[in-house]
């Protein structure tokens, strides 16, 4: 008698029976399978890496901002158009010179000659102030006030520094109703001077700011903010009242020292810079944000007189290192100047002669 099969023998027997079919296919799947990654594997492993100088490319007016400007400038000048350099050598901090502002203005204009250059320039040779204000639009205004709403418009700082600087052309950017631009005037009159003051101020206002000055500016008219009158009004008011309380002369109107120059800061500025007209006194207290302060700065810089200072307000401000003091100190360390704050005021040392860097200050 044979012997009986162990159990399950019949069963593992036919297993293999019923892979015979799909055998070949899957064998020619391992093979293909094996082959594509062997391809892969040789092809990464042949492949040159790409080196950070072939992912990172600097133009050729930015080469300087890299520690291989060298390298990059000798390629842009071979021709290539860009130069190439290491990612590793560009600087962690902002690339303060992609930010670049016009430095180079006009011959300077006499400072006796400015009001009259932009009377002529800017309002057809007349002064804005000859029959102002008219009937219609007196009705609309607030009661001159020859001591206007401002913050910060009568700081020690305006005195400290006409006192220093003695300015003969002072400009202000953002000028509201008047404070600081009327404080500088009395305080250059006790010093016997009798600076031109240009007030840059589109004197529109900012969205909603009725709300919380209402009682300090007129309503406005079909859209009108009636900032511009109404700053106009109380610089004519406050001329009375140093000349003991009789209207202005002649000349005063023609000439006006405090002049409202009422165009954004940036188109201003950039027209002063055009037809020479700078200042020896700048002040900044326009746009608060970083971007608004950091315009403003640069553009106000090419305007001032080689020892001449810019100041400005909300040094210390919620905003904080958002804001005016960010644009501030950032100026300052670009420049090599030094920051001094006086109270919510910050002050830049004097701009230095032509050609040179604040070295002196970079060394303190």
């Amino acid at each position: 008698m044979k012997p009986r099969p162990p159990a399950g023998a019949s069963s593992a027997s036919a297993a293999p029976g019923r892979l015979r079919p799909h055998l070949a296919r899957l064998v020619s799947f391992l093979i293909v399978f094996a082959v594509g990654y062997s391809l892969g594997l040789l092809s990464s492993s042949t492949r040159p890496s790409p080196r950070p100088s072939q992912t990172t490319i600097i133009r050729p007016h930015a080469v300087h901002l890299t520690d291989g400007g060298s390298n990059a400038s000798q390629a842009a000048s071979n021709g290539t158009g860009a130069a190439a350099v290491s990612s590793s050598s560009y600087p962690r901090s902002p690339p303060h010179d992609l930010f670049r502002f016009k430095e180079e203005c006009g011959e300077p204009v006499p400072s006796d000659a400015v009001v009259r250059t932009l009377l002529d320039k800017l309002f057809d040779g007349e002064s804005p102030y000859a029959g102002f204000p008219p009937n219609h639009t007196a009705a609309l205004l607030h009661p001159a006030a020859a001591r206007p709403r401002g913050w910060g418009s009568t700081g020690a700082v305006f005195a400290e520094l006409i006192e220093e600087v003695r300015p003969e052309v002072i400009v202000e950017l953002g000028a509201f109703l008047g404070a600081s631009a009327l404080h500088m005037a009395a305080v250059s009159r006790n010093l016997s001077l009798s600076p031109a003051i240009l007030c840059i101020d589109d004197f529109r206002g900012w969205p909603a700011f009725r709300d919380r000055f209402r009682r300090d500016v007129p309503a406005q008219r079909h859209g009108d903010a009636l900032l511009l009158p109404q700053f106009m009004s109380n610089v004519v008011a406050a001329a009375a009242a140093a000349a003991g309380g009789a209207e202005a002369d002649d000349d005063a109107v023609s000439r006006p020292r405090v002049l409202p120059l009422p165009f954004s800061t940036a188109s201003a500025l950039r027209a002063l810079c055009e037809w020479g007209v700078y200042a020896d006194l700048i002040e900044v207290d326009a746009g608060h944000d970083f971007h608004s302060a950091w315009a403003d700065i640069n553009l106000a810089w090419a305007v001032l007189r080689p020892g001449g200072v810019m100041f400005g307000h909300d040094y210390f401000t919620s905003a904080d290192d958002r804001g005016v003091r960010r644009a501030v100190t950032l100026f300052a360390r670009v420049k090599g100047l030094a920051v001094r704050p006086h109270g919510q005021h910050w002050v830049l040392s004097p701009k230095p002669p032509r050609g040179r860097r604040g070295d002196d200050a970079r060394r303190r």
